[in-house]
């Protein structure tokens, strides 16, 4: 595996740069920043970009027609297809909006042209309906324009089991950590307690957006959906100061690959892309789910943003976790590194990594 300067399961003032607070590492990736509005630092990682061809984002392809997201009558699961000529690229975290309930999706794909139906891992953050909404159509997915606002939630979904049961104070489940015969019905109960446990952080965030705008933001038309509530209008006025002071950072240079953000001083998350386009495509909806988590911790207490040396500690250490590696649908690996202080995912396609993902613990 290719050492980062800053990594699924079954199935988020005025701005502030800091000038000259840079880290870099012999590979030549560099790490600058912060750009800082209230309680959200940004860092912005640097490096060569990959060329050819930028995929299109699952939103884009939504848009296009090119993507079905099929309901399958399965809250853990869904299938995806690529009806056009052009790869597809799926975050883990990204929501799709529709079907019989809204899901969260827990792996990154990139998915190639033409091909067919695949599975695809998901957790409902939406607890209750199975029927249409609205004019929606329950059979089918129209929009993935949010990703999940939470750190927390997304360690939920994607955590090793050994870390889930070590995080809840659970007994391991038999078969999930050792591989005997009752696996199956192992994975199934810890996708089940995955499932609660995700459902209960998306109440959370309800809870903590709710504190912070001032009024509920849960909607009317579905009380449970977190699609929904990161819809409401008072929410999307508080997010647009952050967006204002922190978006056109992410939007300069040729060379960013990535980025990493810290809430009251702590480092949270990072995401890193193959390729500055990949990266420009994701930024809107990157940024807004960091700034939706800020806006939901603004009653915390805050500690000045890390310095940049610091950022690029805490990811180099994520990358030296214990290692494991899955196979996942259309040639897709996912590798796994569980340190004590932070997960690190990398998503590959036939050898080449598409998408790398750090989660704080």
């Amino acid at each position: 595996m290719h050492r980062l300067v800053l990594p699924a399961l079954a199935a988020s003032s005025l701005a502030l740069v800091l000038l000259g607070a840079s880290a870099a590492r012999a590979d030549g990736y560099r790490v600058t920043g912060p750009v800082t509005h209230e309680n959200l630092a940004i860092y912005l990682v640097h490096g060569k970009s990959a060329e050819g061809r930028v995929p299109l984002t699952l939103d884009e392809a939504l848009a296009k027609h090119v993507v079905r997201v099929h309901e399958t009558g399965d809250v853990n699961q869904l299938a995806v297809e690529n009806l056009g000529d052009e790869d597809v690229f799926i975050q883990s975290g990204d929501i799709v909006k529709g079907g019989r309930q809204d899901r969260a999706l827990t792996v990154s794909l990139l998915l190639p042209p033409r091909s067919g139906r695949v599975p695809l891992a998901s957790f409902c953050v939406e607890q209750g309906r199975w029927t249409a909404r609205r004019d929606e159509d329950p059979s089918t997915f129209a929009t993935a324009a949010a990703a999940v606002p939470s750190r927390e939630a997304k360690i939920a979904m994607k955590a090793p089991p050994e870390v889930m049961n070590n995080l809840m104070g659970l007994i391991p489940i038999a078969g999930v950590l050792s591989g005997d015969p009752t696996a199956a019905r192992a994975a199934a109960a810890d996708t089940s307690t995955r499932q609660r446990e995700v459902w209960k952080k998306v109440r959370t965030i309800q809870d903590r957006l709710s504190s912070s705008v001032g009024a509920p933001v849960a909607a009317p038309a579905s009380q449970t959906s977190l699609q929904l509530a990161l819809e409401n209008e008072k929410l999307r006025d508080l997010q647009a100061a952050y967006v204002k002071a922190l978006e056109a950072a992410g939007r300069e240079g040729d060379d960013v690959v990535g980025y990493v953000f810290a809430i009251n001083g702590k480092v949270n998350s990072a995401d890193i892309y193959p390729s500055n386009g990949l990266f420009r495509k994701m930024w809107s909806k990157l940024l807004r789910a960091s700034v939706t988590e800020a806006i939901g911790e603004r009653d915390a207490t805050a500690e000045p943003p890390p310095a940049a040396d610091a950022v690029m500690a805490f990811l180099d250490e994520a990358a030296k976790g214990k290692a494991s590696e899955k196979a996942l649908p259309a040639d897709i690996a996912l590798e796994t590194r569980a340190g004590d202080k932070a997960l690190y995912f990398e998503t590959r396609r036939n050898g080449a990594w598409v998408h790398r993902n750090y989660l704080a613990m």
